[in-house]
């Protein structure tokens, strides 16, 4: 039997803790998560994802401001394990911890590629068609240790965040009991320091967007549906789009060139979007039609 402390907080990490709770060898024997916060308009208190599993089941659980704190470290030093996983944790872990066992983290993208905040945002930002998960022994670098094993995956051009998002954290799972069950034969790989690229975390003004490249208005469509979604510079929401050209060079950018019965084409300086559903500043969500009927709008006019 493997005792592990778990480490982390959104739902991504919480399908991992689940995967390690449901095999019979392994005992995860504390949760290290964020402490909880307000959420939403009403600011009600809310505890991650993974705090709520780990109750569940009557794990304890840990949810210390700061890591680095010298009571927090002591207290994570009196419980035994033969491993620490993390999984989009939110902390840097001291050195006292990562010397107490191996700290094994699970990184969704291909290392030393997209380290930091938002790697599964930054693939769809980029256009990229594979990507993967990284398990490495963790150091006090941000993402910088030792790859053990990475299990890649596909990207289709029309991929949406929530579904690769689900998609990785299957194979983070799969791969985080892979990892463990044969840690003894894996030999750690430095990663190429010259290969290294870095993604933030994501703010809502990266949601604004403009009509100069459909491609990479669409990408950013992918990469921030549900959160932060992209609106143009007046505040409109663009809430379903598809690319419709990529190619194609325009002098307008924003102007309406085709209007059917679901939708509008709108060129861009390079390439077009055909756009279904907009949000307006402060009203409901509602059809294009709709909403260009109202603004009477039509074709050869312009949405900016």
């Amino acid at each position: 039997m493997l005792d592990v402390i778990f480490m982390g907080t959104p739902d991504y990490a919480q399908k991992i803790l689940q995967r390690l709770i449901d095999s019979d060898d392994i005992n995860v024997v504390a949760v290290y998560t964020q402490p909880d916060k307000p959420v939403g308009r009403k600011k009600t208190i809310t505890a991650p994802a993974v705090k709520i599993t780990a109750d569940s089941y009557n794990i304890p659980v840990y949810q210390p401001k700061k890591l680095r704190d010298e009571k927090t470290v002591e207290e994570l030093l009196n419980i035994p394990c033969d491993f620490i996983v993390v999984a989009a944790y939110g902390q840097i872990l001291p050195r006292e911890i990562l010397d107490h066992a191996p700290c094994i983290n699970l990184h969704a993208s291909i290392l030393p590629q997209y380290r930091g905040a938002s790697p599964i945002q930054q693939t769809l930002l980029n256009g990229d068609k594979v990507t993967g998960v990284t398990a490495m022994l963790m150091e006090e670098g941000l993402d910088t240790g030792d790859i053990l094993k990475t299990k890649t995956m596909a990207v289709s051009d029309d991929m949406m965040l929530e579904e690769l998002f689900d998609k990785l954290t299957q194979i983070a799972a799969d791969l985080t009991i892979d990892v463990l069950h044969d840690f003894h034969h894996c030999v750690g790989k430095k990663q190429n320091e010259e290969e290294a690229t870095h993604c933030k975390k994501i703010t809502k003004a990266d949601g604004e967007v403009n009509f100069d490249n459909a491609v990479n208005v669409y990408n950013k469509y992918r990469a921030f549906t549900p959160w932060p979604g992209i609106y143009l510079p007046s505040g409109l929401k663009l809430k379903k789009v598809k690319l419709e050209n990529s190619d194609e060079i325009h002098q307008e950018s924003g102007k309406i060139i085709v209007v059917d019965k679901e939708s509008i084409v709108v060129t861009c300086k390079q390439g077009s979007l055909r756009i279904y559903r907009v949000q307006p500043q402060s009203k409901k969500e509602m059809d294009v039609l709709s909403y260009i009927n109202g603004k009477r709008l039509g074709l050869e006019d312009t949405l900016l």
